[in-house]
């Protein structure tokens, strides 16, 4: 599937706010309603939309200890060590990185207590050779829509 410059368009106005009707969207594209729900529902068909968000609010996002987990998995033991991290719901991410670490998990707690939980969850899983964990203080800025 190819995406035109009109389909970058709809995708940078639905990244800044997802919400937005459909009429607001053909308005503020200069097209038909019909067109924009027909461009919509084709991104969605081919995968390029595969949902819709909700962004927590900054007071709320503020009071989430968020850290990053710097992961070792043994060797062929991705497999498991990934279904295990899938099984831990303070993993709000998990990516897979080239370097010297083999994943990286954004970890997002309540508090302290289960964040340390949740790290000490990760070191003990079966195939997890190593972490090195790193609290993150703040956040400098975030585009819409990053991952």
């Amino acid at each position: 599937m190819t995406i035109d410059a009109t389909d970058e368009a709809l995708l940078r106005l639905l990244r800044e706010n997802a919400r937005l009707p459909t009429a607001e969207l053909a308005r503020r594209l200069e097209l038909s309603r019909t067109t924009v729900q027909s461009r919509l529902e084709r991104l969605e068909r081919h995968g390029v939309i595969e949902g819709y968000t909700v962004l927590l609010a900054r007071p709320f996002a503020r009071s989430l200890i968020r850290a990053q987990v710097l992961i070792t998995v043994a060797p062929k033991s991705a497999a498991r060590a990934e279904a295990g991290l899938r099984r831990i719901p303070q993993i709000a991410a998990l990516y897979s990185v080239s370097g010297m670490y083999d994943l990286i998990a954004l970890v997002e707690a309540v508090s302290v207590e289960q964040m340390d939980q949740a790290i000490d969850e990760i070191g003990a899983l079966e195939g997890i050779e190593r972490t090195v964990s790193s609290i993150i203080l703040s956040t400098k800025f975030v585009r819409p829509g990053a991952l």
